[in-house]
Formats: C-alpha cells, structure tokens, sequence
C-alpha cells in the first residue's frame, strides 16, 4: 500500500470539495493502492472554545461583508462543480475544531477515520450542525459504529488535546500553511483542492511503479 496522509480541518470548505475530488477518483480506480490517514490543521487554533459567530467570523477574517461575499461565492461555484451542496446560509456559527479533530484520531483507532471526516462535513456544511458542540460530536460519533458512553466521556476529559495540539503544531513546522495538504509516501506534497483528473493521473502513475517493482 501507499500511504496518503490529508491533512485538513472539518470547518474547510477547500477541504470538504477536495475530498469530493479526490472520492470520485478512488471510485474511478477501485484497485488504487492508497492507505489514507487523516491528520489535525486547525484553520483557527485561537478560536474561543465555544466558537463564535459566522457572520462575525467571516467580516473579521475577510476585512468586510463585501470581501466575505466574494470569495465564498467562488467556493460556492468550486463546490458546486464538485457536485456538492453546500448550505451556507444554515451555518450559524464558526466552532473551535480541537475536539472533532480528537473525534477523528479516536474513530482512527476503530478504522473508521474517513467515515468521521465524511459525517463531520455533512453535518458542517449541508446540515449547519455546531461541531465544536459535545452533544453533536457524540451524535456522529453513534452514527459510524463508535461507543457513545465512551465518546462521551472522552470529550467530556482532555483526553489527547495535547497529542492532536502537537501534530497540528508539527504540520506548521514542517512547513504547512494551509489545508488541504495531501503528502504522498512521505515524500509529495501536493497542497490545495486538487481535481479528479490529476488524482486519477497520480493513482495511474502509482500503481504503474508498483506492478513494475512487483
């Protein structure tokens, strides 16, 4: 197998549309040779632990509603073509990730890592689900076959934020500084929303150097 680390934030609309990207060339190429690891990037690492308003969010960030506008509509358009529906207007508020991100290591453990980064998407950005609430991480926690009691008690501890503060802070030192970031073998980097075709070009190129060194 070849290792593919993502490295991405649940709250990232880039993140979510290259998934879809990469997603529809996996389906293309069944007998793809990726093993997929999903790793912490927390867009946000100051954001207060109970988040904070979108709208306030996206003003600050962005220097203005004008500003904000534009560029989402870009992503909007990017999503779209993705063939994703992405309900903006239904997002409220900007949640603190720290504790999805420990969400996604513990359903690692169980080999149901990508079906938590899937469920955690749709809950952000179709359904407008606060994902820095307890509550609702417990939900999706039940929702891919992970133990509620158990989840439940995890996020109400400190139970690996250090280790998922500690990844996040390596990726930055290593030189990331933006998400999604995809690391092939360790040794490619490819950053940014990639589309399918070049996925499927990768996944090609792979699996051509493996069946030659087999």
């Amino acid at each position: 197998m070849i290792k593919l680390d993502i490295l991405s934030d649940p709250i990232c609309p880039w993140c979510y549309i290259g998934k879809a990207h990469l997603d529809r060339a996996l389906s293309a190429r069944p007998d793809h040779r990726f093993s997929i690891e999903w790793h912490p990037f927390q867009l946000n690492p100051d954001m207060p632990e109970g988040g904070m308003d979108r709208r306030e969010y996206l003003e600050t960030k962005f220097g203005g509603r004008a500003q904000a506008v534009q560029v989402y509509g870009q992503i909007e358009d990017a999503a779209i073509a993705a063939g994703l529906k992405i309900n903006f207007s239904g997002i409220k508020r900007t949640p603190n990730t720290i504790d999805a991100h420990r969400l996604i290591h513990w359903a690692g453990l169980e080999g149901r890592q990508t079906a938590a980064v899937s469920r955690l998407f749709k809950a952000y950005f179709e359904e407008g689900q606060d994902i820095g609430d307890h509550g609702i991480l417990v939900e999706i926690a039940d929702g891919i076959g992970l133990d509620k009691a158990l989840t439940e008690r995890l996020l109400s501890s400190e139970a690996d934020l250090e280790d998922v503060r500690t990844r996040d802070a390596h990726a930055r030192a290593r030189g990331v500084t933006g998400v999604p970031t995809f690391v092939i073998a360790n040794q490619h980097v490819l950053p940014g929303s990639q589309q399918s075709e070049l996925w499927l070009q990768v996944i090609d190129e792979l699996t051509e150097q493996v069946n030659s060194a087999e």
